[in-house]
């Protein structure tokens, strides 16, 4: 048996949306620290790199959330 309810939850579609918006922000995110590298801002830049990859890490969890409501 399952521990998953058998009829999806309502909160899919709006999670959904939410991924959509985290994986646009993670390329904006990547966008400006490669502009600032571009500029010589390499601690700023690195900065951003994290937090890139921190709104990514949390983008592909919250993917799998979604597609495990489906």
């Amino acid at each position: 048996m399952s521990d998953r309810p058998s009829e999806p939850t309502s909160a899919g579609p709006e999670l959904s949306s939410v991924a959509t918006a985290l994986g646009e922000l993670t390329d904006r995110i990547g966008e400006l620290a490669e502009r600032l590298a571009r500029e010589a801002r390499d601690d700023l830049a690195t900065a951003l790199y994290e937090v890139e990859r921190s709104v990514a890490a949390a983008s592909r969890r919250l993917e799998s959330m979604v597609d495990e409501l489906r």
